[in-house]
């Protein structure tokens, strides 16, 4: 079945097919930045964001930089009290000082935790939160990165003291799968129609000053990871985007730029029957439905 000639469907079907193969329920919405047409399969059933969240603090980092409310250059320490032994500074022994500008560009590029909290430390949590509401955003969930881990600690009777990732192992994997973490009504959430919105309104400069979108979209073009939105255009696009990562969860959310000049905002949101750290089949399966819903979308009249 080509997505270029199909009802929309078969589309439906073509994505429902692509989430069963990876055992997992999905969620996504597409958007066309140029022309507003759209396309969504499931889009309003709410998701949990994972490290979608921190789109937001970017652009709340952005504007407060743009608005000459924050120096991007003044320099900031991430200590053994924002580690937990994840990706970047999330996983250094020692004490790592950077600027304002590479916390936000370490979050987004590949969401180092530490970088996160210490950048919404400077920024405000209560200033992020203003920024969404003001937007219309009063539905998109955010937090620290560390207030979640407090929750996964508290939900399963571990040690507040030490490191979340040390104590998980041997934890039954159905308990892993009932963690508020995994459940939009516990854990910041969203609908991937409102992802794509918050998306189209930086794209569109509509987010802030015209500069922090620009930035924003800067860092989004530099996001290292390629195995789940990039990997369905692998013949052509831009990808500009965001993962988000929980036991049962696998995300990513961003924009598609093509060399003809369209723009596709995207949000593929999955929900799996596996707490496993690696789920290659699922994050493959990103790559795919957003090739699907975006083929479908350009092969409109």
């Amino acid at each position: 079945m080509s997505a270029r000639t199909a009802h929309p469907a078969q589309v439906a079907t073509a994505l429902a097919h692509t989430f069963a193969q990876a055992g997992s329920e999905g969620f996504v919405h597409v958007r066309d930045l140029d022309t507003d047409a759209e396309f969504g399969f499931a889009p309003d059933e709410r998701v949990v964001l994972a490290s979608v969240f921190k789109i937001p603090i970017a652009l709340e980092y952005a504007r407060q930089s743009a608005a000459g409310e924050l120096d991007p250059a003044a320099r900031h320490t991430v200590t053994a009290a924002h580690r937990a032994g994840g990706s970047g500074t999330d996983g250094c022994l020692h004490d790592v000082e950077m600027s304002a500008r590479d916390l936000a560009f370490m979050m987004m590029t590949i969401s180092d935790n530490a970088a996160t909290d210490l950048l919404l430390d400077v920024v405000g949590l209560d200033r992020v939160r203003r920024t969404l509401d003001g937007l219309g955003f009063e539905d998109f969930g955010v937090s620290s990165c560390a207030g979640l881990d407090d929750d996964i600690r508290r939900e399963l009777g571990l040690d507040p003291a030490r490191s979340l990732d040390d104590q998980l192992a041997g934890i039954p994997q159905e308990r892993l799968l009932a963690l508020g973490a995994n459940d939009p009504a516990r854990s910041p959430s969203s609908t991937p129609r409102r992802v794509t919105a918050l998306l189209a309104a930086i794209w569109h400069d509509a987010a802030g000053p015209a500069p922090a979108c620009a930035e924003v979209r800067d860092i989004m073009r530099r996001q290292v990871w390629q195995h789940r939105l990039a990997s369905g255009f692998p013949d052509g696009g831009a990808v500009a985007g965001k993962t988000g990562t929980e036991f049962a969860v696998r995300n990513e959310a961003g924009v598609v730029e093509f060399a003809d000049g369209t723009r596709y905002a995207v949000g593929v949101f999955l929900r799996t029957s596996s707490a496993a750290t690696r789920q290659p089949r699922v994050d493959r399966a990103i790559g795919r439905a957003a090739r699907i819903a975006v083929d479908h979308l350009r092969s409109r009249p």
